[in-house]
């Protein structure tokens, strides 16, 4: 399974997606990842819908990095279909975001986030965050498939 995905990056602002990138290539996390700029494409790749189509649904990613604040389909509701569906609720999914309101770190858990993480400002905070995520859920973590 050497192709699988093993993150799934759904992030729409260029400056986040540029250091998450970073973070992930400088302690060798970023083996196979995929990119996401809006919740739709998201929900099509993870569903294997429309121009994914042809994808097995069964080698989803090991993680997804979901920002809350996406166009088309927002963050929540993104979480609410994985965490719905049979095939993708195991899947562990990390909301990394800059908002702290307590009703969005509420509505997450409630959908059933794996993890709530406010992206730090400083670069070094936010490559540490995305190492330990990234170690903790690829390295660390067993999955129950």
């Amino acid at each position: 399974m050497s192709n699988q995905v093993e993150i799934l990056l759904v992030e729409d602002n260029p400056s986040d997606l540029e250091l998450a990138m970073h973070a992930l290539q400088k302690y060798n996390l970023a083996n196979n990842i995929e990119i996401k700029r809006d919740g739709a494409e998201a929900l099509d790749f993870l569903f294997c819908q429309g121009r994914y189509s042809n994808r097995d649904i069964e080698r989803g990613p090991k993680i997804v990095l979901l920002d809350l604040k996406l166009p088309k389909v927002d963050g929540l509701e993104v979480l609410k279909k994985i965490k719905a569906h049979a095939k993708t609720r195991n899947i562990p999914v990390v909301v990394m975001t800059s908002s702290n309101q307590e009703r969005d770190i509420v509505e997450s858990y409630e959908l059933g986030v794996n993890s709530y993480i406010v992206k730090p400002v400083d670069f070094e905070q936010f490559a540490d965050a995305v190492r330990n995520i990234g170690f903790y859920w690829l390295i660390l973590n067993e999955p129950p498939y």
